[in-house]
This record gives C-alpha cells, sequence and structure tokens, in this order.
C-alpha cells in the first residue's frame, strides 16, 4: 500500500454523541462501528453508510471503551463508574455488570472465544471476568502494575497490557509468567501488529514505539505528533505495513513502518484525536475526537 491508497477523503460524519467521543472500534468484520463517550452512552452505527442504529445507556459515568464479540452477538463497556457491563447486542439489554475495581475502568476486551473479558484499571490492575459464570466476581486479578493500566491486547493464550508506569507487561495464562519491557515513558495504548509478532505502543513523550514481542528489540520511533496529556489510540494499517495514530492537534498521522518517515498527515478534527481504528480489510479508517464526533476515512 502506498501513502496515496492511505484514507484521507472524509465520507462520513457520524453525530449524535454528546461531549467528548473517547473511543470508536470496527467490529471483527468491519461492517459496524461501536462508539462510546463523555454522554455515558454506546452507540453502533453503520460506517459505510453513515447511519446510527443504536444507543446502549446504562452506564452511570463516562464510557471509556467497549469491544464486540467476534460474532457481534454480544459486548462489552467500561468507564468511569468503576464497572464492567456485559450485553446483549441486538436487545441492548446488560447481562451482566462486574464490580471489583477500586477505581475508573480505562480499556476491556474480549478473549477470542468470548468466554471471558478482560479490563484494565486505574486501580493499577487487570482483571479477569467469566462471561458463562453467573458469578460476579473476577476469576483472575493481576496487581504487579506500578500505576494505572491504560489498554490491552489478547491472544489465544496472553494478556498484554501497557501502563503509565512505563511498561508493556506480557502474560501468558497457560504457564503463569509474567515479561516485562520497560519503555522510560508512561504508556497510554498499545496495539499488536496484524501477524502478532510486535507490540506499537504510544507513550506520553509523543513518540511511538514498536516492539519486537520475541526478543524485545525496540525496533522503531515515530515521531511528530503530539500526545502529551490525552489517551490518544494508534495502530497498524491492516497490511502492517504503515502506522497510524491521533494528535492533541487534531490531526491523523502515517508512518512508514520500516524507515518511520511520515507518509501522510491530515487535519481529521477541530480537537484532540481520541481514537483511530482500521478496517480489517478495506482501506479505511474511523476516528473519534474530544469534539464529539467520528468520522470515516477512505482512501
Amino acid at each position: 500500500m502506498t501513502a496515496v491508497q492511505l484514507p484521507k477523503q472524509k465520507v462520513h460524519m457520524l453525530e449524535g454523541h454528546v461531549g467528548a467521543v473517547l473511543a470508536a472500534r470496527f467490529n471483527s468484520n468491519g461492517e459496524y462501528i461501536l462508539s462510546c463517550g463523555k454522554d455515558r452512552t454506546i452507540r453502533l452505527w453503520n460506517p459505510h453508510r453513515g447511519i446510527h442504529i443504536k444507543t446502549y445507556k446504562a452506564h452511570g459515568r463516562e464510557v471509556r471503551d467497549v469491544h464486540v464479540t467476534q460474532d457481534n452477538s454480544k459486548l462489552c463497556s467500561c468507564g468511569g463508574d468503576r464497572q464492567v457491563f456485559y450485553w446483549d447486542v441486538s436487545t441492548g439489554r446488560v447481562i451482566r455488570k462486574f464490580r471489583g475495581h477500586d477505581s475508573e475502568v480505562n480499556a476491556v476486551k474480549f478473549n477470542e472465544y468470548a468466554s471471558v473479558v478482560v479490563s484494565a484499571g486505574y486501580d493499577k490492575s487487570l482483571r479477569v471476568w467469566d462471561c458463562r459464570s453467573h458469578s460476579t466476581e473476577p476469576i483472575q486479578i493481576i496487581d504487579t502494575f506500578l500505576d494505572s493500566v491504560m489498554s490491552i491486547c489478547l491472544t489465544k493464550t496472553e494478556i498484554i497490557a501497557g501502563s503509565v508506569d512505563g511498561t508493556v507487561r506480557t502474560f501468558d495464562i497457560r504457564v503463569g509468567r509474567e515479561i516485562s519491557d520497560n519503555f522510560g515513558q508512561p504508556v497510554n495504548c498499545i496495539s499488536l501488529s496484524n501477524d502478532g509478532n510486535c507490540i506499537l505502543a504510544s507513550c506520553l513523550d509523543s513518540t511511538l514505539r514498536l516492539l519486537d514481542r520475541s526478543s524485545g528489540e525496540l525496533l522503531q520511533e515515530y515521531k511528530g505528533h503530539i500526545c502529551k496529556s490525552f489517551k490518544t489510540d494508534c495502530c497498524l494499517t491492516n497490511s502492517d505495513a504503515h502506522v497510524a495514530g491521533g494528535s492533541e492537534d487534531g490531526y491523523i498521522y502515517f508512518w512508514d513502518l520500516v524507515d518511520a518517515s511520515v507518509v501522510s498527515s491530515f487535519r481529521a478534527h477541530d480537537l484532540v484525536v481520541t481514537s483511530v481504528s482500521y478496517h480489517p480489510k478495506e482501506s479505511c479508517m474511523i476516528t473519534s475526537s474530544v469534539d464529539s464526533t467520528v468520522r470515516v476515512w477512505k482512501a
């Protein structure tokens, strides 16, 4: 994919949230997106037609993150009310509320089989919840972090989490092993490359860092954007050829994965870009912002 084929043409502006949109995510096949924000709601959209489908309301404070299962039947969400909500997508009903975090919850993810939800909190902990049992207690608590846990990725056997303590920690569930990689700067977002070999970490010194998972070697650093006080997402494009990240000045940046040069940048929003999500197959991207909008971009 050349820089010419990267998405920068705005095709839809999705409006409806009141106040900052804190996250926007494609579902597994890229047909739908979910967004959440300060207005305590989660919204389901068709990004290709630019239409709003459904609103989910139950949270008592801002909703910070949302994730949907592979089959699109369930979603999980978290936020300022310290709870993790487990929803039925079609009915909009809350199936269960998981309580246990001592403070705001920053991130949530389903595992591949949608049998558990992992949440990351300001209370320096990760908590694992069983969706199949009726217990609202966590089945596992990981509290080796020294500061707020901001972001999580899951593989078939691992939980990977980034923290303000400057580390990205990988927990192998099968053997109970923890590997810690220290970036020396607060980490506010992590994402995995599509081949699963690398971790991309957004740090609060306005630098994205790419780490080789097997060796722990720092492969590359990406600069040019502003990320000092907000949680701004980063991800790799679906071909792993480019790195994408949001900036506090409203810009989106694309870097060449290998040589770290900025191949494309444009003003996507009037205010801080909070979220960037790339379509699993097409040259299409969604962004969200403090300006209360979600925007859909295509090449």
